[in-house]
């Protein structure tokens, strides 16, 4: 353990079971995620220079545990009930000494996406309390100011406050919001929405986990099985995916010895038996084509008319724009870059720089260099990735030369 970078990433790590054990022991959410932020704090303030204990999580319990029973008190005194404050002080002991659960995280994802909450609120309150994104991060991702996100978590906390912590009985009412969540806390690890580094793969490995979960306790369903099968097969590529200087390496350029063998067999594993079952959902069709590109000894030799035939069934049930940019891409791979040029003319209005970057490669490979390159500028000014960054105004410059 060495290094500021190194302290935040374990402390993410463990901020998700923290709150998960104080929030089962006292069952206060909103107290709870705010004794765990102070116990954070103090953590990166004390361990780089004092050293990391023994038990980095049961260090976080405790000093967390003993903010969250002063909060108590306090709350309990304005109250004028000092009988059940003074009693808190067993109850301290207890979880600080008393590892967490296993599912607790698992817990409090099912508590995040609570029925009661909006999907946005159901989303906002996981990645905060289970994902360990920053309420800024967050806000980026939902492209709203960050004051408007921390009251949208504010007001989420507040209406699950009071609620029983452990998994609901109904608790497959709240799969898709479940796994909507996953899905995005697995997309902010693999591809970070700002920052100096390209993937986060603390994120990304929550995300499997917690996923894997949820497929143990329901290994019947298909959607399940699809969404770890994409994103073992989707995580599968990381090594690959940044050079040696952490910029950004392209699918079609990336030394495919580097890619994770066994989790391309699992996941390939995954989705086949899923597919076999029953009718194809979003994350199955998804994880198919991710086998897709995972299977082909090369990017030459991908089959990429497989593909655009998987996104033309994805696209009729989830008509999004990140799905129908993707297939503007199989379509130019098939059909040619003015055919996939000619589907983004109904992108008009939509905003993002994949839109721009998406718009310069075909641009490119339809030889209207200078066109590609101002999209390839535009695509940069807009995204807060630093490696994403480079790597579009790389291809510009590269571009600054060249004649159609």
């Amino acid at each position: 353990m060495a290094g500021h970078t190194g302290t935040e990433d374990l402390l993410r790590l463990h901020a998700p079971q923290v709150l998960g054990a104080l929030v089962r022991r006292y069952g206060r959410f909103d107290l709870a995620e705010d004794a765990v932020q102070e116990a954070l704090l103090a953590a990166a303030g004390q361990w780089p220079s004092a050293g990391l204990p023994d038990n980095p999580r049961g260090w976080l319990i405790r000093v967390a545990s003993r903010r969250l029973t002063d909060m108590l008190r306090a709350e309990e005194a304005r109250r004028a009930r000092e009988e059940r404050a003074a009693a808190l002080g067993v109850r301290e002991t207890a979880v600080a000494d008393r590892a967490p659960r296993e599912d607790d995280t698992l817990s409090l994802l099912f508590l995040c996406c609570h029925p009661q909450l909006t999907p946005s609120a159901q989303i906002a309150l996981t990645l905060r309390a289970v994902g360990g994104l920053t309420t800024a991060e967050i806000a980026r991702a939902y492209l709203v100011p960050e004051a408007t996100m921390a009251q949208r978590i504010s007001r989420a906390k507040q209406k699950v406050r009071g609620v029983g912590f452990g998994r609901p009985e109904n608790w497959e009412e709240r799969l898709p919001a479940v796994l909507h969540t996953l899905y995005l806390i697995f997309n902010e690890g693999h591809t970070a929405t700002s920052g100096p580094a390209l993937q986060r793969r603390d994120l990304a490995g929550e995300a499997i986990r917690l996923t894997r979960t949820v497929h143990r306790l329901l290994p019947d369903d298909c959607e399940i099985a699809g969404l770890l099968a994409l994103m073992l097969l989707t995580d599968a590529r990381r090594d690959a995916r940044t050079g040696p200087d952490g910029d950004l390496v392209p699918l079609d350029e990336q030394d495919r010895t580097r890619w994770d063998g066994p989790a391309i067999q699992e996941g390939v594993g995954l989705v086949t038996r899923a597919l076999a079952r029953r009718y194809a959902g979003p994350y199955q069709i998804r994880a198919a084509i991710a086998a897709v590109h995972d299977e082909a000894p090369s990017a030459e030799q991908t089959d990429w008319r497989e593909i655009l035939g998987l996104y033309d069934a994805l696209v009729r049930l989830v008509p999004g724009p990140a799905e129908r940019l993707n297939r503007a891409v199989a379509v130019a791979m098939v059909h040619g870059p003015r055919a996939g040029l000619a589907e983004l003319d109904g992108f008009e209005g939509e905003s993002g720089h994949r839109l721009d970057a998406v718009r310069g490669h075909l641009l490119e490979r339809a030889g209207s260099y200078e066109e590609a390159r101002a999209a390839y500028e535009s695509a940069a000014g807009k995204t807060l990735s630093l490696p994403e960054q480079r790597y579009l105004r790389g291809r510009a410059a590269r571009l600054r030369s060249r004649r159609p």
